[in-house]
């Protein structure tokens, strides 16, 4: 999956002959899972038609403040398309365009919302081989990278005019790789390992029963995929679900017993940098498995347990400098077991959730949880979504990991 999945990029396209391109790029985008809006300037409206980017983008296209041909015209905000974006990209963005963009001109919507931007902006030029290497474009690029923004080069080809140089704009798939790459570099977990556990852990009986619980590792899910968006290489190890995930950066590994789960957390924990065990391990397993399923001859059926391996526990145990978040779920007394539990297993952060909230604990979309962290400072958050929950969690530990 790629990390542009569920980003909104604002594209401002100028009147270059580059301009073509920008269909391709738009589909790019589509299909790597993000939202497009496009603003043209209006004289780019001859390169390409509104009407094309708009199919293709799925929304409408804005060239102006307001709609002329619209009797009750309605503004369109610079400022909300602005904020509403997670990064801008101007391509192609003209010679006119970049000097414009420098010297703060705001004569046109594109203008207007470049200077309302909040996010990343990136820009690619594309003009021909004289205007590229003149004096004021190499200082329209140095004054554009100073603010903050950044260049996507252009490369070296045949150009309208005819001549071949430099000034093409770089193609399509290069530009989105090139933003793909910057932000993934960018982000906080890059070149990090992250470990996680997720789901039930299924303990047999027989061939076909077991002692498991109702977890549905949905948490431990969405842990993952925000771990994999902040830039992590993430192990996902989860019991029996039916969760989904499609991230290339995630790798899942499948398991069923808790005595699999912890062969499989043991094999990742020494080389990850965070580990969070969210799973809900079975803490007992039958002594003894019948190898043939048990009949019902008797009216009761008794079986003599005995407890599994506390993965969380002997990850503590062996901990050098990863730092390990466990779950504790509990019922009575929340705060001091969960604390307990902390300090015990030798943990970095422990997240608390009760099944006295309405809306927690297993099975359900929704997550109310408290953060204690080793110094014993507790932070709570209100009722939230499951994914919401994992963006706050993450939140935390990088607070931690970066105090």
């Amino acid at each position: 999956m790629s990390i542009l999945r569920g980003k909104k990029v604002l594209l401002g396209i100028t009147a270059g002959i580059a301009a073509y391109k920008t269909a391709s790029l738009v589909r790019l985008f589509i299909k790597a899972g993000a939202e497009v809006q496009v603003i043209m300037t209006p004289a780019a409206k001859d390169f390409i038609t509104p009407l094309t980017l708009s199919t293709l983008s799925k929304n409408p296209v804005h060239s102006s403040f307001t709609n002329e041909d619209d009797e009750n015209a309605v503004w369109t905000n610079h400022v909300e398309l602005g904020l509403w974006a997670d990064f801008m990209l101007i391509a192609p963005a003209t010679a006119n365009t970049m000097s414009k963009m420098a010297s703060g001109t705001s004569d046109n919507l594109l203008l207007a919302t470049y200077l309302s931007a909040k996010c990343p902006v990136y820009f690619a030029p594309a003009m021909d081989l004289d205007m590229y290497k003149h004096p004021s474009t190499k200082a329209s690029f140095d004054k554009l990278t100073s603010f903050g923004n950044t260049m996507i080069p252009a490369t070296s080809g045949e150009l309208a005019s005819g001549l071949v140089g430099e000034g093409r704009m770089a193609e399509p798939e290069d530009i989105v790789q090139f933003i793909e790459k910057d932000i993934l570099n960018s982000l906080p977990l890059k070149g990090k390992k992250v470990l996680i556990t997720a789901g039930p852990t299924y303990e047999a009986i027989d061939p076909v029963r077991f002692i498991g619980n109702h977890s549905s590792g949905k948490m431990g899910f969405e842990l993952a995929r925000v771990a994999a968006n902040l830039g992590a290489e993430v192990v996902l190890v989860a019991g029996p679900n039916h969760q989904q995930i499609q991230h290339s950066a995630v790798q899942l590994v499948h398991v069923v017993s808790g005595d699999d789960m912890y062969t499989a957390a043991h094999a990742d924990f020494p080389s990850a940098d965070i580990a969070i065990l969210s799973a809900a391990v079975s803490d007992y397993k039958p002594k003894n498995v019948a190898s043939q399923k048990i009949k019902k001859n008797d009216t009761s059926l008794h079986l003599e347990l005995v407890k599994t391996k506390d993965i969380l526990a002997s990850l503590g145990e062996i901990k050098k400098n990863q730092f390990l978040v466990g779950f504790a779920l509990e019922t009575n007394n929340e705060l001091e077991n969960a604390k307990g539990k902390l300090t015990r297993k030798n943990l970095d952060m422990i997240v608390l959730n009760s099944l006295n909230d309405k809306g927690a604990g297993f099975g359900k979309p929704t997550n109310k949880i408290t953060i204690i962290d080793k110094k014993m400072n507790t932070l709570a958050f209100e009722l939230k979504s499951k994914a919401e929950v994992a963006s706050d969690i993450f939140n935390e530990i990088l607070k931690q990991i970066h105090a």
